[in-house]
């Protein structure tokens, strides 16, 4: 079994955020696998079902970023499970709008859902799928209401590009497929695709 936890930020004016990007790729999960998240507990919205022949939880945590370790820790827990088996998916604004990351161990990098995470579950050694929100910083660039702030139409259009993308990566986790995921998704670049289509 695998837990998958999407990071956001519970309530309506979230919703698209560049923070709740991993609240997106839920949705989206959500969907294609026909897995409803709809039932509370572990202080998350959760669902179970079977994605890539494997079980999985799906969890969107309502404590807010800055506690999103809770729920995680919390399933693991429940489930006897370790961070092994445990597959994150949130926003990277250090990486552009229409690019994605895989990841097996690392920092937090700054963000503090990440953060919480890996203080609760006592590991830095988890999978986890960053999806790229970052855009061009100006002079009086603010990081909170940077993280908090929407896309514009085009970027909409390049995460949901990745999300298609990352949901086909999340399938290879699953199976454990996690090199071949990160030499197949670490060099996708959508942006370039747009300049060409643009061209």
């Amino acid at each position: 079994m695998k837990i998958i936890a999407g990071l956001g930020n519970p309530g309506q004016k979230y919703t698209f955020s560049r923070h709740n990007a991993g609240f997106l790729f839920m949705d989206y999960i959500s969907q294609k696998h026909h897995i409803p998240i709809d039932r509370l507990k572990f202080k998350a919205l959760m669902g179970q079902g079977m994605i890539g022949g494997e079980k999985v939880v799906l969890l969107k945590p309502q404590t807010f970023m800055n506690l999103s370790g809770e729920a995680v820790a919390a399933a693991l827990d429940f489930y006897k499970l370790t961070t092994d088996d445990l597959i994150i998916v949130y926003d990277d604004i250090t990486i552009p709008t229409g690019r994605m990351r895989i990841r097996m161990r690392g920092s937090d990098g700054g963000h503090n859902g990440i953060k919480s995470v890996i203080y609760l579950t006592g590991s830095d050694v988890f999978d986890r799928i960053k999806l790229g929100c970052g855009a061009e910083r100006h002079e009086d660039f603010d990081m909170v209401d940077f993280v908090l702030s929407g896309f514009s139409d085009g970027e909409k259009k390049l995460l949901f590009e990745v999300i298609e993308n990352a949901a086909d990566a999340l399938c290879m986790l699953v199976r454990g497929e996690r090199r071949e995921a990160q030499n197949k998704y670490n060099g996708l670049d959508l942006t370039k695709k747009e300049e060409k289509s643009e061209g």
